[in-house]
């Protein structure tokens, strides 16, 4: 008996102690003025923006593997509404939408999170992250002070929350999240809801810091963000554009460093160098005491399906440390990888350090970080972009090059000038390794123009496309029985819309079509028509190529056509109240024939010039080797495409930049949608030629630049 309760003592004691031993992997994350402080210790922390949905599952651990290697601490990420509640109620935490599966793999890595719930996101997504359903509750107005509006943000960011919660993923529970973020830049539009924007400042500051998740909140771009919840600062130069934290005992944190920007159709890209990112964190650090630095975007990824907002391609950041594909874009993640070792170097000593600054010269500037026992870190900065300057600092000369700041993690050895390249630069390999020129490997299937006669939604007015089709196609179809009693000898079919391309009919015959662009809110299209007496059938596609994704009172936006007008020798005869019909989508996104196991019949390839509105299937084979694979679309139109039923995105390859180029030729095929054999390649097209695409890998090589 006695040695039983021996047994039992021991065992509760075991008990006790494994308890305990849970508890020790409790992290506390505070902050005071000068940084984040994780278990009692402050940190200087560098973090990278990568979006879980717009890689794979298979993706994520070299993702996060390369992000680490290269200096950060922290990955950072949006949540994405509309993809985890398509529906109201009914949510989707699959595949790659597997945000826990995301933090986990995170974590076994020992890097910490950012979670920025939002729920608003922007981020060049569809409705800006917004489900399409929610425009549809009554009474609702997004962002301020409603009532609906409030009701369905704080369920889902309560969902949210909990599900982290629950799966332990907080510090303050061992977990690896540090931070959360509400809201999203809220500032830019908050002037447009008056007092009730005040309001709703205070209200989800409110219902965010009373989910007790143990870790910090921030708002970026929020200069008015209640106590407790942190404000930060968005942008390229935050260095020199940040306000600094509202409250001296809040401390100032960089929540989006953009590394390039995103890119629309019609757009070139744009190339920041890896030289003016280093120069503008180190001077946030310098100058701001910056303790945390996230690039945005460290990984941009993929837009796949219908995921963009209006006019962004389907690459995103491709200019980022890591590219589309995961390989490293050099020299810009070798150079910051080197910041990130300099500034750590001497992390104890800023974050302890008082500061100071001094003139060097002109358009020089000095700044120092002392503290105890003689322990100094200097950082010299040259605002002159042209000129190298010669400064004297602490008896001691230094060169320093145009646009750049030298560190001295001991006020004495230069070890890291952000003008200074170490790194090679790497360019993008790309071989084609299969064309798609036989056309008998081929089939086709012609879309249907739909006539007046076979519409079941009629309105007697022009109704706005988003509210029809609510999200569910891009594309929707305004068609119109013409009764034809004139005598014009010549007439033209005038038509103006705020979507963004329209494709005219007429007894289904094309007419033409036109398109917008992202910095034009309409356009026109004007194309001639030719009438027959009696019964004509005018069918006009209106297209989208994204949502809106910003802007204040994002509920009203409108879409669509906005009047149509028949033009000739007696007159303009306005159509606009006329009685239209109207279909929402096509009708291969009906049949999903983008599906493998789809039982559509298809027809052998026909003539592959001038055709409009048609859907293209082949077959292909699994390229060899672990490289990265792209589809290259130089000779196709505008449209979207489909491997083994996963949508790589809109294409829209007809649209020319300034230059004459296309924004976007190269569609990125993750190796996870692959089969070995047998791989269904599926384009919808608008005006293109599938025989001259291609099956390419991609690979990088180091240049001499």
């Amino acid at each position: 008996m006695e040695n039983l309760v021996s047994l039992v003592l021991i065992l509760l004691l075991l008990l006790v102690s494994l308890t305990v031993g849970d508890s020790d992997f409790e992290t506390e994350v505070t902050y005071d003025g000068r940084s984040l402080i994780i278990d009692g210790h402050r940190k200087i922390l560098f973090s990278g923006s990568i979006h879980y949905p717009r890689s794979t599952p298979q993706m994520w651990p070299a993702l996060i593997a390369k992000a680490k290697e290269g200096g950060l601490d922290v990955i950072q990420t949006y949540v994405f509404w509309n993809l985890h509640e398509p529906q109201i109620g009914q949510y989707d935490f699959s595949g790659r939408y597997d945000l826990v599966r995301f933090i986990k793999e995170i974590q076994a890595q020992g890097l910490y999170v950012c979670l920025r719930i939002g729920p608003y996101i922007e981020s060049e997504w569809a409705y800006g992250g917004f489900p399409f359903w929610l425009h549809d509750i009554p009474g609702i107005v997004y962002r301020t002070d409603n009532e609906p509006f409030k009701i369905y943000m704080q369920n889902f960011t309560t969902k949210i929350v909990s599900m982290m919660q629950s799966e332990g993923l907080y510090a303050s529970q061992g977990g690896p999240i540090i931070l959360s973020q509400i809201e999203n830049e809220y500032q830019n539009v908050e002037k447009a809801f008056g007092e009730d924007g005040s309001q709703y400042v205070q209200w989800a500051a409110k219902i965010a810091v009373g989910l007790k998740t143990g870790v910090p909140w921030v708002m970026c771009k929020q200069t008015d963000a209640p106590d407790p919840v942190i404000n930060t600062c968005n942008g390229m130069k935050c260095g020199e554009t940040f306000t600094g934290p509202n409250s001296p005992n809040k401390p100032a944190l960089w929540t989006e460093n953009w590394t390039s920007f995103y890119q629309v159709y019609g757009g070139e890209a744009y190339i920041r160098s890896a030289e003016d990112i280093a120069f503008h964190v180190t001077l946030f650090i310098a100058r701001k005491n910056g303790s945390y630095v996230n690039y945005y975007m460290y990984h941009g990824g993929t837009n796949f399906g219908r995921t963009t907002s209006a006019y962004v391609i389907t690459s995103y950041y491709d200019q980022a440390p890591l590219d589309e594909y995961g390989f490293l874009r050099q020299p810009k993640w070798g150079h910051l990888r080197e910041l990130h070792a300099a500034i750590k170097s001497c992390s104890t000593t800023l974050l302890e350090g008082k500061q100071s600054n001094f003139s060097l010269g002109q358009r020089q500037e000095g700044y120092v970080f002392e503290a105890e026992e003689g322990k100094c870190v200097a950082f010299l900065v040259n605002n002159d972009y042209v000129n190298m300057f010669d400064v004297q600092f602490r008896n001691r000369s230094y060169k320093l090059p145009p646009n750049s700041i030298s560190i001295l993690p001991d006020c004495q050895n230069v070890t890291f000038n952000t003008a200074t390249v170490n790194t090679k630069s790497n360019r993008r390999v790309i071989s084609p390794i299969q064309t798609f020129s036989s056309a008998d490997k081929w089939e086709q299937f012609q879309d249907v123009i739909p006539n007046f006669d076979h519409i079941a939604l009629i309105s007697n007015t022009l109704l706005e496309q988003m509210n029809v089709t609510k999200d569910k196609s891009d594309y929707l179809w305004y068609t119109l029985r013409f009764e034809n009693n004139l005598s014009c000898s010549e007439s033209k079919l005038n038509i103006q819309s705020a979507a963004h391309v329209t494709h005219a009919f007429a007894d289904n015959t094309y007419l033409g079509g036109a398109h917008g662009s992202h910095d034009v809110k309409s356009f026109t299209t004007e194309v001639p028509l030719t009438l027959n007496k009696g019964t004509n059938n005018i069918s006009i596609l209106s297209v989208m190529v994204g949502l809106p994704d910003s802007g204040a009172f994002l509920e009203r936006r409108f879409a669509g056509l906005t009047t149509v007008e028949i033009q000739c020798s007696e007159g303009s005869f306005d159509l606009t109240n006329s009685t239209w019909g109207y279909q929402v989508g096509l009708l291969g996104e009906k049949l999903q024939i983008y599906e493998p196991s789809s039982n559509v019949q298809w027809s052998p390839l026909g003539n592959t010039s001038n055709q409009n509105l048609i859907w293209y299937k082949t077959t292909f084979e699994r390229p060899k080797g672990d490289e990265g694979v792209a589809l290259n679309l130089e000779s196709m139109g505008k449209g979207e495409v489909w491997v083994n039923g996963q949508s790589l995105g809109r294409y829209w390859v007809s649209f020319h930049d300034s230059k004459g180029q296309p924004s976007q030729i190269l569609y990125h095929v993750p190796g996870s949608f692959l089969k070995d054999t047998e791989n269904v390649l599926v384009l919808f097209e608008e005006g293109g030629n599938p025989l001259h695409i291609s099956l390419n890998t991609v690979t990088t090589t180091t240049t001499d630049d």
